[in-house]
């Protein structure tokens, strides 16, 4: 059998424009492990794309036609054609071994094998501490057919190299049984299996466009193809993120170093492809041993994501009534342990900041997991909370419609073998509730504190940086824990700016904490490359903290820390009360004027190359030098306008009772922009304060105790 490389460049064009067409990125991870030599790639089975997806990408990776194995089934009708020609080779194929060693040793192909021998539909490949697929037919040991036929590869070349001096006949013979002509190639390279691990997130299934399509072209077809189309389908037109991943490879010849083997491969006796070998059970035992290794190494290479959290965390948590912020919160523990974790291999976006978990949710994963918790009923609401159905954990369904009977489960499943994920969620799951809060704002403090010591040190700048003091985050400790401010500063200020204010509510017996907003406290370079996102991510970040030290919430803040505050207010409904002191809707600030013009500037000397001339601060004449910098970015004011167009778009969205208090001779926050930002909001119960001062700064100062004590008031109203 040869390969028609045409037909194998003619998939190649059709898969890409599939590709083209589907809304599924794949990313690839750790292709510097594919080493030169003859490959047999040993893939996780979960979806019938693997099979017309995988050969092509292989291809573009080494230059080397790949080839699969593929299930008998497949080879019925037209497909069967299509697939003799691209390089696929049935299961049942009575040439199928001779086949793939030969093309082993001439490096003509890699193989693709699947070791679970059928799609893993459940993902449930461990059964107490040991590999096991699952199937509709029961259970069984992967197979070890991939070891297999690369020791036996690897025995044969090296066969050959010891019979082509002292028995030419026998290497005569053995070429023959392989229809080898040119034995050049056969030498100078190895056999290695390489590891490779597939990982689809989300995995949705619902109708779409493609079952609409068969059902009007085929009629009624067979449950199992309306699932696969329904689950594969949908990942395919929706969107999914397919992470593929490729292991350290394992090298074969290593595996041969035994005496009984070596004895048959230099045995001057004629030996026949099929013939059993003495050493039979020494390579049985290697190839268990190689088995073992690479599904540790498959499976161990899952790259874990949200779902894969949620579902693990709701599975293992002991009790049925289910609080979803203290689901949200163990999730995050358990996010954030695993970013500790050494080896762990983590979703994109468990890479990132993970207390939108403990707000607004702004990315959806808790979302999207809970929808389709309800939608399959392994939770129902009860209120405020969720009713969990734990037979839907340990009953029996049928295999071939878990993906969409139970996606959760099949989630859960797919990290069992991941050992340290399972010793944390066991951890988080279990833990008590209060000790849950108490761990995440501990955590969160560290972070907090941890990130401005890093960027202190790293954007420090002699003569321009103020005392480390001045920028850090700070926690003031109240009397009861009834309810906490998060206490937000303004504009290349930092933390002490509110410090006034912190002390006279902490005096009072409330909780304050006061957040470093990213790039501020160091030096206006950080600032310069900091984004509104990150200070909302700053923001959310005081929100987790004083949520679970305190019932209640308030959150404050005075001019882009207003914003900022009224932005939190807008997106977590978990706020009691916001206080905004000098909202920034409109500014009044020149070197605001300045950005557009400045910008153009720019943009002319980028375009005649001229880097020099490019300006990227303006002067900045603050009224607390101490505290603020002397240097403003046009970057930063930039971010600072489009964290007030957005802030101007979610204000009728704010509920909660509201206080905005203006200075009237403010030079910098026009009181008709802090006026609009009043009548806007949602809030049936607000307040608008309008005091006689000419300055910005109105938290410090003469006069300023009259600020807080509105801010007091207020406080003590709710």
């Amino acid at each position: 059998m040869a390969l028609n490389l045409y037909a194998y460049r003619t998939t190649g064009l059709a898969i890409k424009a599939l590709s083209g067409l589907s809304k599924a990125r794949i990313n690839l991870y750790g292709t510097e492990n594919i080493p030169e030599g003859s490959i047999i790639f040993v893939i996780n089975h979960f979806t019938r794309l693997e099979t017309f997806l995988m050969p092509y990408q292989l291809f573009r990776l080494t230059g080397v036609p790949v080839w699969s194995l593929a299930s008998y089934e497949l080879f019925k009708g037209p497909l069967g054609a299509y697939l003799d020609k691209v390089g696929a080779v049935s299961t049942k194929s009575p040439d199928r071994d001779r086949l793939i060693v030969k093309s082993l040793l001439t490096g003509e192909a890699h193989w693709i094998i699947f070791p679970e021998g059928r799609m893993v539909k459940d993902k449930k490949i461990i059964e107490k501490g040991r590999y096991m697929v699952s199937y509709a037919g029961g259970k069984r040991a992967p197979h070890t057919g991939a070891a297999t036929l690369a020791l036996r590869t690897e025995f044969y070349r090296q066969r050959l190299k010891s019979m082509l001096d002292d028995k030419p006949d026998e290497a005569h013979h053995l070429l023959e049984q392989f229809q080898i002509e040119n034995i050049d190639s056969i030498f100078d390279r190895t056999t290695y299996i390489v590891p490779v691990n597939l990982t689809y997130f989300p995995i949705r299934a619902r109708e779409n466009i493609l079952n609409k399509m068969a059902a009007s072209l085929v009629g009624e077809m067979p449950e199992r193809i309306v699932e696969e189309i329904m689950t594969e389908g949908t990942m395919l037109l929706s969107g999914v993120d397919l992470d593929i991943r490729f292991g350290p490879p394992i090298l074969i010849g290593e595996s041969l170093e035994c005496s009984i083997i070596n004895q048959d491969m230099c045995s001057p006796r004629r030996i026949a492809f099929d013939d059993k070998l003495p050493s039979r059970r020494q390579m049985r035992n290697e190839s268990v041993r190689i088995m073992q290794h690479y599904m540790a190494a498959i499976y161990g290479l899952t790259t874990v994501n949200h779902d894969h959290l949620f579902a693990s965390v709701l599975r293992a948590m002991p009790f049925e009534k289910i609080d979803p912020e203290d689901l949200r919160r163990r999730v995050f523990l358990l996010a954030e342990a695993m970013k500790k974790e050494k080896g762990a291999v983590l979703h994109k976006a468990l890479q990132e900041d993970q207390t939108h978990l403990l707000t607004d949710d702004r990315f959806g994963r808790y979302h999207d997991f809970i929808t389709v918790a309800l939608d399959t009923e392994i939770i129902k609401e009860d209120g405020d909370h969720f009713i969990k159905d734990r037979s839907k954990f340990s009953s029996r369904y049928d295999f071939h419609r878990a993906r969409i009977d139970n996606p959760v489960e099949v989630s859960a499943n797919a990290v069992e073998p991941l050992k340290n994920l399972q010793r944390h969620v066991r951890n988080v799951a279990w833990m008590p509730k209060f000790i849950v809060k108490r761990r995440v704002a501990s955590l969160l403090l560290r972070q907090g504190q941890a990130e401005f010591d890093s960027d202190y040190n790293q954007f420090y700048s002699p003569g321009e940086s103020k005392p480390r003091q001045i920028g850090m985050p700070y926690l003031i400790k109240g009397r009861f824990h009834r309810l906490g401010v998060v206490l937000i500063h303004g504009y290349m200020a930092a933390p002490l700016e509110v410090k006034e204010l912190a002390r006279y509510l902490g005096k009072r017996g409330i909780w304050v904490y006061a957040p470093r907003v990213k790039g501020h406290g160091t030096s206006p370079e950080d600032l310069a490359i900091s984004t509104h996102e990150q200070w909302v991510s700053s923001v959310d970040l005081g929100y987790g903290i004083v949520r679970n030290l305190c019932d209640r919430v308030v959150v404050g803040g005075f001019s882009n820390g207003a914003g900022l505050a009224l932005d939190l207010a807008a997106r977590t409904k978990g706020v009691e009360g916001v206080f905004a002191v000098c909202p920034p809707l409109q500014l009044q600030d020149i070197s605001s004027r300045l950005v557009p013009a400045v910008d153009v500037w720019n943009r002319l000397m980028k375009r005649v190359h001229l880097d020099e001339a490019l300006v990227d601060f303006v002067d900045n004449n603050p009224e607390n030098p101490l505290i603020n910098y002397t240097r403003n970015p046009i970057s930063g004011v930039r971010e600072l306008e489009r964290l007030m167009g957005a802030v101007a778009q979610r204000l009728p969205q704010i509920e909660s009772p509201a206080l905005i208090i203006q200075g009237q001779g403010d030079p910098v926050v026009n009181p008709k922009g802090s006026k609009k930002v009043f009548e806007r909001l949602g809030s049936t119960d607000k307040t608008y304060v309008l005091v006689n001062f000419d300055r910005h700064g109105i938290l410090l100062g003469n006069g300023s105790h009259r600020v807080h004590q509105t801010i007091l008031n207020f406080i003590q109203d709710l």
